[in-house]
């Protein structure tokens, strides 16, 4: 295999400054402290590491090239959404040829569908109709100079007559928030500068709710609006003190209710403001007491509120609350509605005139259940995804008096495809599915393994692989990895994906502990002194893949921000195993982000990874932290490391650090070693746009693919 870096090529070296950090009595050393300080000289060093990256992979841009020309051959050129219904009109988006951003537009009810065919013009007509469609928003025309952009977001007001809709030029994941009028198309005078995720509107049409982040990006405020009203005068509904806790906001979709919730890791609250009345108080549904999370649901025909909650119940349950209008209540007004199941975590509900749909996971499957209203303890209906190995989901449903629900399904080599979802039959009707260009499904075989971990637990693993490639231990491998916060990656249609399968590589997918492919229990076995199982699950699949079913000797694996700590981790605990291993925005410097509470997402955390200022939260962290435990010099494998200047989530010292004391604990191995910084805007996820995005996927696959000797 050849060196990944050009003779000319050499490694920016870090400054040293003596320091030190001491804790319960431990020294840790750390000279590369001073990166934790915005300077022009931290800066300086962010600007040579990117050019030193940009020459070592020179020789990989005709590659590069390749794959991007092929992934977003993948795409077409215009790409419709299924539509989601309104009162008055159909909603959808689409991406025009050659554009990054999906416009939104709309249409008569009934009149938008989604095509496989280019769709008219504004105002062309097809089998002489006339179209009504009206464009909404055109996302582009909100970029500015520096080329970065992401929609926040857009919420058409109940008269649908307003479009509130955000926007981040910079990737700071700082949002400005403006209201469009769609009789004019202009927006108006008021624009709110900061603000976060999440809004609702009052029942009229006239006040707006949005939140508010505080300097360490946490939502801490909610904030009513009045529109025609100057910003200065808007009103702070709700404001969360308790560090841990972070708000969002959103609007029922029965149109009755605005809720708020304030979550840490493992304890909520939720609030609701009855959306005809928005001046009123927000009150509590259940009152706040600790490990105890819950989330609600209003239901139009009885004037109450559905909660799923783990309230004696660790998959959680369902129950039934009353709305409380003029006072707080605690759980004490909750009565039983759905016992758990153990074998499935009720992930949550959804209601719909006459019947709920309820998302859960099982076998580690995302799944619906249809239920009518007044048998909410029977068995319904399950809706199962029609691919192997994939995923159904609702789709966006803005009706509440819907017969039917849109849902989405969708495989890692199986475009999204929408179906109309009959709620009293279950019976599916498609609607809509993407096209992919060039792509046929049937080329490809997706399969699941289940694979022992150290301690005995099998340790779920969806594998994708080219129909012509064998699993007989000779394939190369990508394995991907996350493992954290619960949260799970469905296996969602990705165009890159098929130009890693169709070099003859594998891709494998391992569902380690910490995230919640198996449910609740499964994040708590992955979390806080637990987090090593983690980490020992991935190197198990790994070994388990070794040999019987992939060349352990080319084995590359890869994660993002949290999967960045397991990609650090198992690069220090395990590096005989990798041929190479990618770190996109990796949180490496553990210890020292948790205890320093200034920075974005640490207190909150603290439920998540541990409080280090306690000493056996510290001892845990310490243990794997991977800034603090490079691996022996030698025998290291390839390493490509990536970051933002602008990330709020991952601070970009972090991996910046991580890298400098990497290469100072092993010179030789020093240039095989290289950190892709974006110095301009960007985000925490890459680049902004499908193609941004895809440009950025075909660099990082270049990289991989020359590591196993593929890069022809």
């Amino acid at each position: 295999m050849t060196d990944p870096v050009t003779p000319a090529a050499t490694p920016p070296v870090a400054r040293r400054e003596p320091f030190e950090h001491t804790e319960h009595g431990v020294l840790r050393p750390d000279p590369y402290h001073w990166m934790s300080t915005p300077s022009e000289a931290f800066v300086d060093h962010l600007v040579a590491e990117r050019s030193f990256y940009d020459a070592a992979t020179g020789h990989l841009g005709s590659l590069s090239s390749r794959l991007a020309a092929e992934m977003v051959s993948r795409v077409p050129a215009t790409d419709r959404s299924a539509p989601w219904q309104r009162s008055r009109f159909s909603y959808y988006t689409e991406h025009a040829p050659g554009n990054d951003y999906a416009d939104i537009f709309r249409e008569s009810p009934g009149i938008a569908t989604c095509s496989k065919q280019d769709p008219p013009s504004e105002g062309a007509s097809s089998a002489g109709i006339r179209s009504s469609r009206e464009l909404v928003l055109r996302v582009a025309d909100l970029a500015d100079a520096s080329g970065y952009l992401e929609l926040g977001l857009t919420i058409v007001s109940p008269d649908e007559d307003v479009l509130a809709h955000s926007v981040d030029r910079s990737g700071d994941e700082v949002y400005e928030l403006r209201f469009r009028d769609l009789r004019t198309g202009a927006d108006l005078a008021e624009a709110v500068p900061r603000t976060y995720y999440g809004g609702a509107w009052s029942a009229d049409s006239q006040w707006f709710f949005y939140t508010v982040h505080d300097a360490a990006y946490r939502p801490h405020q909610v904030w009513r609006h009045r529109l025609g009203t100057p910003v200065a005068e808007d009103v702070l509904v709700l404001e969360e003190p308790d560090e841990r806790f972070e708000l969002t906001l959103r609007a029922t979709r029965s149109g009755g209710a605005v809720v708020v919730l304030s979550e840490s890791r493992d304890t909520a609250e939720t609030w609701v403001v009855d959306a005809a009345r928005p001046e009123a108080a927000p009150r509590s549904v259940g009152g706040r007491r600790g490990g105890v999370v819950y989330r609600v649901e209003h239901v139009r025909e009885t004037d109450d509120l559905l909660v799923v909650t783990n309230d004696d119940a660790q998959e959680l349950r369902l129950a039934r609350a009353p709305f409380p209008r003029e006072h707080d209540q605690d759980h004490t007004a909750w009565s039983a509605v759905r016992a758990e199941d153990p074998a499935e975590r009720l992930e949550r509900v959804d209601a719909f005139a006459g019947h709920v749909v309820l998302s859960l996971r099982r076998d580690a499957e995302h799944r619906l259940r249809l239920l009518p209203l007044e048998d909410l303890a029977g068995p319904g209906i399950t809706i199962r995804s029609r691919f192997a190995q994939g995923a159904v989901r609702l789709a966006r449903n803005t009706s509440y008096d819907a017969s039917v629900v849109t849902v989405v399904d969708q495989a890692h080599v199986e475009p999204p495809m929408w179906s109309d979802v009959g709620l009293a039959t279950g019976e599916a009707t498609e609607v809509c599915r993407r096209a992919a260009p060039g792509h046929d499904p049937a080329g490809y075989v997706t399969s699941r393994l289940d694979l022992r971990s150290v301690d005995g637990v099998l340790v779920p693993v969806t594998v994708v692989r080219h129909r012509d490639t064998p699993l007989d231990g000779t394939a190369p491998l990508l394995l991907y990895g996350y493992g954290a916060y619960e949260y799970t990656f469905e296996p969602d249609w990705d165009p890159a994906l098929p130009s890693l399968l169709d070099r003859g590589v594998v891709y494998a997918h391992a569902h380690v502990r910490g995230g919640g492919e198996g449910g609740r229990r499964w994040w708590l076995d992955g979390r806080l002194e637990h987090k090593q199982h983690t980490f020992d699950d991935f190197v198990a699949v790994a070994d388990g893949l070794a040999g019987e079913y992939v060349d352990g000797d080319r084995i590359v694996s890869r994660g993002l921000s949290a999967g960045g700590l397991l990609q650090g981790a198992v690069f220090g605990q395990r590096p005989d195993r990798w041929r190479a291993v990618v770190a996109e925005v990796p949180f490496v410097d553990v210890v020292t982000s948790m205890l320093d509470a200034s920075i974005p997402l640490t207190v909150n955390e603290w439920d998540e990874w541990g409080d280090p200022r306690r000493r056996a939260d510290f001892d845990h962290l310490l243990a794997y932290s991977p800034y603090d435990h490079p691996p022996p010099a030698g025998g290291r494998p390839d390493l490509l490391v990536t970051g933002a200047l602008h990330d709020p989530r991952v601070m970009v010292h972090e991996p910046a650090k991580w890298v400098a004391r990497l290469r100072e604990t092993d010179p030789d191995w020093s240039p095989r070693c290289l950190f892709r910084v974006e110095t301009g805007a960007g985000s925490h996820s890459g680049p902004s746009g499908r193609f941004g995005h895809l440009g950025y996927e075909a660099e990082v696959y270049a990289w991989v693919l020359d590591r196993m000797g593929l890069a022809t």
